[in-house]
């Protein structure tokens, strides 16, 4: 879930919370003659890798380009902010540069590495200043879900479940309990995302050595930390590749957007 601690948070929208929250910008959007529209994330400050960064940027540039085409971007000012001096940095330093640079190619102001303060009605308080904003778009660090503070089950600094390469939850008397996703914590690198594509290879490995542990074979099956995602603009994708070898980052390409279109139809299939 996501962390709600930042004083004044109900003053933002949280776009990951669900389908009524991105009708809400739509809605808010629509409504808007003008102003300035912030948009900004932050991580779980004991567990960095519990964040989600991207979604964000796509909301920022995806509304860019949303009032390039309806002819009313110059009524408004857009503004990224985060606490880091170097937002998704998981993402590696080669795609920081990239996305910031591409930020300032359009127009959109930053105001990065200030401890977040407060949000109030129509600004967001840093301790750099504040910034005036007509609408914000917010997505706070992520915990543990709320009932496993009733349960006895290992957690990690940030209020995770404790896991292991096999994606075990780690603890005595947990046997034959697995866990994946934004839920766990898990060895590996700092970049390490727990979403989306690396769920999957969470939720594969846990399969397998559910079924061996039950069949008392060794539970070998792991994962390989990675990361692919595409940055989608609503016209261009930029498409970030990285493992523990290499980071591979793209510009911005109209292929990308079509690509991500099309493996979405073809992800959501297996499901209907």
């Amino acid at each position: 879930r996501f962390i709600k601690k930042l004083p004044g948070i109900e003053h933002a929208i949280t776009p990951c919370e669900g389908i009524a929250a991105a009708e809400k910008i739509r809605d808010r959007l629509r409504a808007l003659q003008g102003g300035t529209i912030a948009v900004g994330f932050a991580a779980n400050p004991q567990e960095q890798q519990a964040v989600r960064g991207g979604p964000m940027f796509e909301f920022l540039f995806g509304i860019d380009a949303q009032l390039r085409r309806e002819g009313r971007r110059e009524r408004f000012q857009l503004v990224f902010f985060n606490p880091s001096t170097e937002p998704g940095a998981r993402l590696g330093a080669k795609t920081v540069q990239s996305l910031l640079a591409e930020m300032a190619r359009r127009g959109i102001a930053t105001h990065l590495g200030h401890k977040m303060l407060r949000l109030e009605t129509g600004k967001v308080v840093t301790e750099g200043g504040e910034i005036p904003a007509d609408m914000i778009l917010f997505m706070p660090g992520m915990t543990g879900n709320a009932w496993f503070d009733a349960t006895t089950l290992p957690r990690s600094p940030g209020g995770l479940l404790r896991a292991d390469a096999q994606c075990r939850v780690a603890g005595e008397g947990w046997r034959h309990c697995y866990v994946v996703g934004d839920s766990g914590s898990f060895p590996g690198p700092e970049w390490a995302p727990k979403q989306a594509h690396m769920a999957d290879l969470h939720a594969r490995a846990a399969a397998a050595n559910l079924l061996d542990g039950l069949a008392s074979r060794p539970e070998q099956a792991g994962f390989v930390p990675q990361l692919a995602c595409i940055i989608d603009s609503g016209s261009h994708g930029t498409l970030v590749l990285r493992n523990p070898r290499r980071t591979l980052v793209l510009p911005p390409l109209r292929l990308m957007h079509w690509a991500k279109r099309a493996f979405e139809g073809r992800y959501l299939q297996q499901y209907r």
